[in-house]
């Protein structure tokens, strides 16, 4: 994938997190924060991508002119609905901006609304489980840490995978795993909730999005539900890494919080995040032939199953 093509695809996506102006500002300072920590992953200044689009000097038409395949126009919009699902339903703007896209890149109407369809039904998956979980925790320490370590592992495998829709599953699955952790400490917990949890601990929902779609594109390892592969598929996604260690630093901070009546304010919860996020990152290697081996047996077409059943 040519380096026009790449500027133009995330170009696209910069466009879709800021289309929503009511979006917080703290998001939009972790946007520009994941813009400055991918420049350094390629050529691309991406510092001036964001100015260019926060002074809307970025056009439609510029940003599909540059995308020369169906392929990388597909991929163009598929990333623009997630980065604009990420953080749950549509906004009359981001329903705008996606409609004004898609008719710049002319593309097919009907394969459009199929995965934005797909992309919704994933992101609004219920945080509650299939099968109900006890008021009282059954689980011991390890047991707690091993259903962490899990979903984290979990999470990372899915990474590996270069469909673009399957970074969308990450989202709804760390939901679910603070669902599980809050609930089994007698909390009942909504998405409200379990979102502003995530706020307070500095995870932007768009922004993790973004910075994880963004390694994969700038590595070559993202493709199309329906379109061409843009990578090879036995390359390691290098954001499997973050993956693996923002769910496994979310499961442990949501522990210590629920278990210790959620006595833990804004600055405690961020600095516990970021401390774990760091002592999960050096765990990543020792657990990434689990993560392989996982995705090996995943099946991508499945993603809406998967997260509902976990």
């Amino acid at each position: 994938m040519i380096e026009q093509e790449q500027k133009a695809i995330l170009t696209a996506c910069l466009m879709a997190a800021f289309a929503d102006g009511n979006k917080h500002e703290r998001e939009r300072a972790e946007i520009k924060s994941i813009a400055e920590s991918l420049a350094g992953e390629a050529s691309i200044n991406l510092s001036a991508l964001v100015q260019d689009v926060l002074l809307k000097r970025a056009s439609l038409p510029a940003l599909a002119a540059a995308l020369s395949t169906p392929q990388s126009r597909q991929l163009a919009y598929e990333m623009a609905v997630c980065v604009c699902d990420a953080d749950g339903a549509q906004s009359p703007a981001e329903r705008e901006f996606l409609s004004a896209l898609r008719g710049a890149l002319g593309a097919d109407a009907g394969a459009a609304e199929v995965f934005a369809a797909e992309a919704e039904r994933i992101v609004e998956v219920p945080v509650a489980p299939l099968t109900p979980v006890a008021a009282a925790s059954t689980m011991n320490r390890e047991e707690m840490d091993k259903a962490i370590l899990d979903a984290a592992i979990l999470n990372g495998a899915i990474e590996l995978l270069p469909e673009s829709l399957a970074t969308m599953a990450i989202i709804p699955l760390q939901m679910k795993l603070v669902y599980r952790i809050g609930k089994s400490y007698g909390y009942e917990l909504d998405r409200g909730h379990i979102k502003d949890f995530l706020a307070t601990a500095g995870v932007g929902l768009t922004s993790q999005y973004l910075e994880q779609a963004g390694r994969k594109l700038l590595g070559g390892l993202l493709r199309g539900v329906g379109g061409g592969l843009l990578g090879g598929l036995g390359k390691q996604a290098v954001s499997s890494g973050m993956s693996f260690a923002s769910t496994y630093a979310l499961g442990q901070v949501a522990r210590h919080y629920y278990a210790g009546g959620r006595t833990l304010n804004a600055q405690m919860l961020r600095d516990a995040f970021s401390e774990m996020l760091g002592e999960a990152k050096t765990l990543q290697s020792r657990y990434l032939p689990q993560m392989q081996a996982q995705a090996r047996t995943l099946d991508a077409g499945r993603l809406l199953n998967l997260v509902q059943r976990s």
